[in-house]
């Protein structure tokens, strides 16, 4: 029997939170799956509400507060993530993006992740697919092919349990492959490790250069080519 370390990460702020719901729901069903395969599942769930306070410092600065530093190496440690978002204005919630682009570029590399969101209309259901989904494949996760989203409508539906079955089963598929524990045990060591959109590098930029001479509005040309340059002896 294998254990498999499951982590919950919850964008909803509102108490009780359909997100959240989404989320349990998901889980519910992923431990139990994996019960009838024989392994045993812990879960640890981030509360994204909670890093709040802690989310500005992180985000210019790359300075981890307490409960930061625990839900990055929960997720470090973790087996197989549940990412589940609110959708506002037609995208996932600033919280939810925000906090995992803080993170090390490398840090979830081959995790299996369900992905699901919560909205108050279909309107919003390819948000998952077309938003989520490619943040997750950037941060070179293995995102399970089946969807999670669950509009105001879609809770007493059926079809929501049938989605959710699904992306359970496939969530315990990927974790028995191992692929993501070999990663790490394996080939860890090749990959970059920054943190941010680019560690950082972003900063490292020559204002000397002659392209960044001309973008600041200066020019090329010496004083030995103008004439009209006072500095021309």
């Amino acid at each position: 029997m294998t254990d498999f370390r499951l982590v919950v990460v919850s964008a909803g702020v509102s108490d009780p939170s359909s997100t959240r719901l989404l989320a349990d729901r998901a889980t519910q069903r992923v431990t139990s799956l994996a019960r009838e395969h024989g392994h045993a599942v812990s879960v640890t769930t981030v509360d994204l509400r909670e890093l709040l306070p802690e989310l500005p410092a992180a985000m210019s600065n790359q300075l981890l507060g307490a409960k930061f530093t625990r839900a990055v190496d929960a997720l470090l440690a973790a087996d197989a993530i549940i990412a589940a978002a609110p959708v506002y204005k037609a995208g996932a919630s600033g919280l939810f993006t925000s906090f995992f682009q803080v993170l090390d570029n490398d840090l979830l590399i081959g995790k299996p992740v369900i992905l699901a969101a919560t909205a108050g209309t279909a309107r919003h259901a390819l948000v998952v697919d077309q938003e989520m989904r490619s943040l997750f494949a950037y941060l070179r996760t293995l995102p399970v092919p089946t969807s999670l989203f669950a509009s105001t409508e879609d809770w007493t539906d059926a079809a929501l349990g049938t989605r959710i079955d699904r992306a359970a089963r496939e969530l315990v598929l990927l974790m028995e492959s191992g692929f993501a524990r070999s990663v790490r045990d394996d080939a860890w060591g090749a990959y970059q490790h920054t943190y941010g959109s680019a560690g950082g590098t972003e900063l490292d930029i020559s204002l000397d250069s002659d392209m960044m001479k001309l973008a600041t509005g200066g020019s090329l040309r010496s004083a030995d080519d103008d004439p009209f340059d006072p500095r021309r002896a």
